[in-house]
Formats: structure tokens, sequence, C-alpha cells
């Protein structure tokens, strides 16, 4: 009996043992069961029959879909509310973990799936309000009749999905985490759009440039840090007429000089992530048509990040590409229009500094008075733990992100400051898309744009009435010159966002003489700009590149835009590396540096991924630019967070200014020189190269150097796609880097019968057992382009379209 029992009791404790996650171990009996076991989200054949009636509680008459051979689903729906609801449920048989997760990621709940580990970072988002902010969209979109039967229609589609889910047909991620998908409410929608303005906008740098302001002062601000760089193509060409009469400014208040301090923000989003769009005039096609292309540049990972359909119902009929978890589609095309979108970088985000009333933090000093702190609660869900309770403070300008001194989720965050975000504020983003879906005309564009708050950006626009037109579009607030370069001055209401530019008055151009508009997140406007938006935007060469190849070409085909969106060269390189191969002459012509350089005097300066150029450039340019301003600007150095000057002022200072004071190290008692610096820089180069990969040879070609990687969107390893051979780089068109790059290639034809090409790193599934996972990734790596299946009718015969399905309502 004893035998029995010990036997009994192993037996259960195996069984408990196996089938609950320990940490980070996951449930193998649950998750190697082959009958509810990761071995069902293998894809067969059946599973996806060319034709299938589906049946779907919710639906008011059917809906036809067609898939082509790329698995992208063209919806054919005979109202907007069935339209939606069918986008929905397919989307999220295709992607569910990844939009639901998404959600998770912007609202601070991630330790609900992981436990404690992710703690932290659910506090920071929470504290930087992404949540909060989602609230007050969803409040807005819920509001406007149009949306809140777009987001209802959406949800219920999804959730639909969800409820016919079993164990064993849960996407593989809910498997291997053990948790289970929860219903889809509109505020997930919400959620998603804080995210993507996260990513697109939160970044600031008030808090480094107020502490070089107050380690340095004015003039040197004014120097280094100049408002409008020497070397610039803006989207709007400077001396571009004003077509409105521009409201008063703000008057500048009194210097309010920030605290010292060596906390900012470092969980910010990638300075990388940007993106290029451009269209051409008739006048340059070889149609007589405009043609307007478009890539994105975010992070790379697997699943993708976008989301391929077409949409047809009475009034629209779009194709494109959709986020996951957004019920419209994004950047894409119809009959009549195309559009796509790039990131403004404005400024949009400002810290304040406050003045408490006493440590007990309920009361702040503004306009003259103590003005109460709001305190939020928040209970965080911690996976096998207790809930655990965080207070968040709130001002009339928004949160404090951390209201005193503790170990927060990022090393250095700003201490009792108030964070004002534009994000903050909710938008219907969703209208904004949803007429853009449906524009016919120039004035259906600019119609569609006022509803688009955050992120801000340039939106890119033509049409078959040959319009070609650009606006870098998003809430702008009013504000003085400069105001939020530095900590602004929480007591007054002086430093307070003092309303909004007009939605008229933002940058904008229609039809310019030169036959083309584009964008690569550059300055929005000349210097004649009545507005400030702000005085740091992305470096000039990719906008300036771009202008260069659009204003040479004429007879414009759809391949000329993809060669364009697949242009390798650096700029940076051809204005920089003649200078620094002056300063290293005198080099022995046969030591390894001596040799690099003759490598790098036959280069092209093309980043292919076979160049060797590009290997040896970055590093010695990069650590170049290292060597002038880290005893300077490095916080290592200095003790206070703090960044370095622009591209374009530390370019000048390399090419014309051989005795600047900012060139000797401070650090060392000998006197340095830049020719000095320069060959340093450059053996550096080779040693980290040589010790890399060996001698100089073809194994230093770039794409080995650069090693771009699209991961896991969780990091699950084995799940991503790892050094992927291609070339590009930052700041060059063809911005693919180590982790960034074009997250979606679309190049559109405008015409009587409208061609589109694109392709992104992935593929329409987002199940790692199905061949649709990255089957597109070769075609983008060796920059070609898919035709897009774009069908007038339900029944419209295509070679590429096999499957038909229909769903109906129960």
């Amino acid at each position: 009996m004893i035998k029995a029992l010990l036997a009994l009791a192993v037996s259960f404790t195996l069984v408990w043992a196996l089938n609950t996650k320990h940490g980070d171990v996951p449930p193998f009996g649950k998750l190697l069961s082959p009958y509810r076991g990761f071995w069902q989200n293998g894809e067969r054949p059946s599973d996806f029959p060319t034709q299938q009636t589906l049946a779907l509680p919710g639906l008011q008459q059917p809906v036809t879909v067609r898939y082509d051979d790329r698995r992208v689903p063209h919806i054919f729906a005979q109202n907007d509310a069935d339209l939606h609801f069918a986008l929905g449920y397919l989307t999220a048989r295709d992607r569910l973990w990844q939009m639901e997760f998404q959600t998770h990621v912007a609202a601070g709940r991630i330790s609900e799936i992981v436990g404690d580990k992710a703690l932290e970072y659910d506090r920071f988002q929470r504290r930087m309000g992404l949540p909060f902010g989602a609230e007050r969209s969803a409040q807005k979109m819920l509001a406007d009749p149009t949306t809140r039967v777009v987001l209802g229609a959406y949800s219920r589609g999804i959730n639909t999905y969800i409820d016919q889910l079993t164990p064993a047909t849960l996407p593989f991620e809910y498997k291997l985490l053990d948790y289970r998908p929860e219903p889809w409410k509109p505020l997930k929608c919400a959620l998603l759009l804080q995210l993507m303005a996260w990513d697109l906008s939160g970044r600031s740098d008030d808090l480094r440039m107020s502490n070089i302001l107050g380690k340095y002062g004015k003039a040197v601000v004014k120097d280094l840090f100049p408002d409008y760089p020497t070397r610039e193509d803006p989207i709007v060409p400077t001396g571009t007429p004003l077509d409105f009469k521009p409201v008063p400014l703000p008057p500048t208040p009194a210097d309010f000089q920030a605290a010292y301090s060596a906390n900012v923000l470092q969980a910010e989003p990638d300075a990388e992530l940007g993106s290029n769009n451009f269209a051409v005039s008739g006048a340059k096609s070889a149609s007589g048509y405009p043609l307007l292309a478009n890539d994105p540049h975010l992070q790379l990972n697997l699943p993708s990040i976008w989301y391929q359909v077409q949409l047809h119902a009475p009034g629209v009929n779009v194709y494109g590409v959709t986020i996951p978890g957004a019920p419209v589609v994004i950047i894409g095309f119809n009959e009549n229009v195309a559009w796509g979108v790039t990131n403004v970088a404005a400024d949009v985000l400002d810290f304040y500094q406050l003045k408490f009333r006493d440590r007990t933090q309920h009361e702040y000093w503004h306009d003259g008075r103590w003005k109460p702190i709001r305190r939020v609660v928040e209970r965080i869900k911690v996976r096998g733990q207790p809930d655990r309770l965080d207070t968040v403070l709130y001002t009339h300008h928004g949160p404090i992100v951390y209201d005193r001194p503790e170990k927060p989720f990022n090393a250095q965050t700003p201490i009792a400051r108030a964070l004002r975000w534009t994000a903050h504020d909710g938008g219907n983003e969703v209208k904004a898309f949803y007429l853009l879906n449906r524009a016919r005309n120039y004035q259906d564009y600019v119609a569609a744009l006022p509803h688009y708050g955050a992120p801000a950006q340039n939106f890119i626009f033509a049409s078959n009435e040959r319009d070609i037109a650009i606006w870098p579009n998003g809430h702008f607030p009013l504000k003085w010159r400069n105001q939020g370069k530095f900590v602004l001055d929480g007591t007054s209401p002086t430093h307070d966002w003092q309303g909004w530019i007009p939605a008229s008055h933002n940058p904008h151009l229609k039809n310019p003489a030169r036959g083309f508009v584009s964008s690569a997140n550059q300055f929005s406007a000349g210097p004649n700009y009545p507005y400030y938006l702000n005085w740091d935007f992305a470096s000039y060469e990719r906008g300036h590149r771009i202008n260069q190849r659009l204003a040479q070409m004429t007879q414009v085909t759809p391949d000329s835009l993809r060669l364009l969106q697949n242009d390798n060269l650096n700029l940076n390189a051809q204005l920089m590396l003649p200078r620094l191969l002056a300063l290293a002459s005198g080099t022995d012509a046969n030591s390894p540096a001596g040799k690099a350089l003759g490598e790098l005097r036959k280069w092209n300066y093309f980043y292919d991924a076979d160049a060797i150029g590009p290997s040896l450039f970055e590093l010695w340019y990069n650590n170049l630019v290292k060597r002038i301003w880290e005893d300077d600007f490095s916080p290592k150095v200095t003790g206070a967070e703090m960044r370095y000057p622009a591209r374009d002022r530390t370019n000048n200072l390399i090419l014309k200014e051989d005795n600047s004071p900012w060139i000797d190290d401070r650090r060392t008692p000998h006197h340095e020189t830049l020719p000095e610096l320069a060959r340093q820089s450059l053996n550096f180069a080779t040693d980290s190269l040589t010790r890399k990969f060996g001698p100089l040879g073809p194994k230093w070609r770039w794409a080995a150097q650069k090693s771009t990687d699209i991961l896991h969107l969780a990091r699950l390893p084995g799940f991503g796609q790892l050094d992927v051979d291609c070339g590009g780089g930052a700041g060059i068109v063809n911005a693919t880097s180590e982790r960034n790059g074009p997250s979606w290639r679309m190049v559109v034809a405008l015409g009587p019968q409208v061609q589109a090409y694109g392709v992104y790193p992935g593929g329409q599934s987002g199940n790692p057992g199905s061949p649709f996972y990255n089957n597109l990734l070769e075609t983008w790596r060796v920059g070609q382009l898919d035709e897009l299946v774009f069908l007038r009718s339900a029944q419209e015969q295509h070679p590429r379209v096999p499957t038909a399905w229909t769903l109906q309502g129960k």
C-alpha cells in the first residue's frame, strides 16, 4: 500500500510539474502533448482549404474573402460593420498573439505573463501615461458614430475568433508562455496607437540640453547646438510662399535655467526609427500619372509589424497594410489615391521642473498658488505573486514619471518632473485613416488630416487627378521659439503650452514646379516657417539623396522608385572620407592602417553588402566623433547625462576647425590634434576588424560587420532570422541597420488601372509553423517587390487568387 501511494504521489507530482510553468521554464507536459502541444501549430494543407463557408455569429450579411498566393485576404462585404468584423476575425486568425501581446506591452501588463522580472517595465509604461492616453483616445473614438461602429465590429470579429480557440488551436506563443488571450475591447486598439506614438515621438533631449546649458552656458549651446543646420533640404523647400496668415506666437518669457541634473530618460525609442516617402508628378512619369512610394523604417521583427489586406464595401475599395490590432489601412491606395507616412519628429514631449509645497507632494506651485496633485493608484498583476500597487502623481501638465529617487526600470530617469505629451490628449487617428481609405481626391485627403493627432506624421499623397502633395501633420503645440529645448519651468503659466498651431497652418506642399514631393524625417520647413516645431531633426543625408535622384529622373516608372528605395550611397561618407584620408596622410602604406587606407581610396561610398569600405569608414568616423566629444559630453566623464552635437556641427568642426579647443582631450596632459585623433581612430577601426575577422580581406564585408537581425517580437530564440545578408545602413536611403530598417516597401502607380508593388521582411502569418511566416523575407532582402493583387470585385478571376471563402452569420 505504501509503495502504491508513493507511486501515485510521484505520478501526481510529475503531472503537476510538467503542466505548470516554473519561472521561464514552460509547462513541458502541455507544450509537448501530441494532442494540444506545439505539434498542433504546424500548418497542414488541409488547414487552409480553397473553398469553405464559416458560420460566424454577429455578421449581418455574407462576406466573401478571396485569398491570394501570398495569403493576403481580399475582403468583400456589403456594409461597414461586416467589413471591419471580418478584418478583425481574419487578422486574429493570423496574428492574435502579436496584436494582443503588444497591447499588454503598451498597458504595462507584461508581469501578468512573465512574472516580476517585468515589474519595473510595467511601472514605467504606466508612469509614462500610455494607458492614460489610450483611455482618452478610446473615449474620443467611441464618441464618434463612425469609429464607434468600426471599433465595435472589429472587436467583435476578434472575439469571435478567440471564442473558437481550444487548447490545441491556441497560437504557439500562448502555449510556450502558458496563458490565454482575453476578450478584445476597443481600448486595445487605442493602446496600439499609443505604443506607436511612443516609438515615434517618445524621445526627449530636454534634460540633456539643460545639463549642457548649466555646465557650458548659452554661447556653447548656440555654437554647438544651433537651431538650424548648415546642410539641410527641408520637406517644404525654403522660400515656399505661405498660403495662410500666421497667428501670433506666445511671448518668450524670461530665462529659466533648469536645475543641473544627472537624471534623464534612457529607455527611449531608437533614434534611428524613421522613414522615406516620395511622390512624382505625371509630368515626370512614363505614364503621365503620379507615382508614390513609402518605406517606413521601424524595428525589424517577426511576426512582421504590418499585415496586408484589401477592404471592399460600398464606398471603399482599399489595399495596403494595417497594424494588427488597428481596424483600418494605415499605408495604402485605392482606385483614386495613394498615401504614405513618415515620422515628423516634432517636439511634442516636454518635461516641467516642479516646486512641491512639502515632502508629502500633495501640492505644487503654479500660477501664483498651490495646486492639488491627483494621485492614481495603479494595480499591477504579477504572475505567481500578489498584486503590486503603485501610486502615480498627476499635475495639469501630465504625470510625474518618477516622483522620488529610487531604482527605476531604466537606470536614469527624470525625478520630480512632470511630463507634457500630445499622446496624452487623445485623438481619433482611426477616423483619419477611415477617411483616407475612402478618399477620392486632394480635398478628401486634406479633410481627413485634422482628425490625426499623434504621433505626428508626414502624410504624402498622389491622385488620379494628377495631384501630388505632402503635409507634415499632427497636433502641434503653439510654442515660443525653442520652448521645450530645455526643461521648462513648471511654476510659471508662461511655460505652459499656449494652444495649437491651426491644422491648415501645418507645413504643406502641393504640385511643386520641381515635379516631386518627399520626406525622410528632416526639417519640415525652412527657417521662414513662422512656427516652432523642433530644433533637431534627422540628419539631412537621406532626404537630400532622395531629392538628388528625383530631380534627375524623367520617364519615371515603378522600378525607378524601387531602385531609389534600395539606394545605398552614403552622403556622409562622400563628404567626410576625403577629409579623413587627408588627416591620416603619412601613414605607412605597408601597415594594417595603410592597407585599410588603400581600400578606402578605391571605395565608391556605396554601402553594398560585399563592400569593405563601409566597415572601415563607420568604425573610423564614429570613433573619431567619440574621441572629439567624449571628454566634454559623455555622462561617464561629466557625471550628468548629455548628448553630442549633431552630425552637421561635428562635420563642420572636422572639416574647418583644426584648432578648435574641443579637439583636445581635457583628461590628458598632452594636447591632442585632429590628425592625431584621426590616426588613433583609424588604428582602432583596423584593430577591431582584424580581431573580429582576421587580416584585411573579403571577411571584412559590410553585411558581416553590420549583421542585420530580425528577431521574434518576444525575443524567443530560434524564431527570428539572424545575419540577414544585405546592404544599407543608418543615414542611407536604404536604411537597413542592425535592428531597424524598411518594415514595408510600397510603390503605387496611379492611373485608370492602378498598379502597386510591395513587400515586408516576413509574411502574413504569425505562426512559426506556417510557410507564410517569413516567406517574403528573401524578396525583401534582395530589394525586389511583389506585384500586389488589387481586385475590383469579389467575382474577378485572377491566376494568383485561388481561394474563396464565405463568412456568414449564424
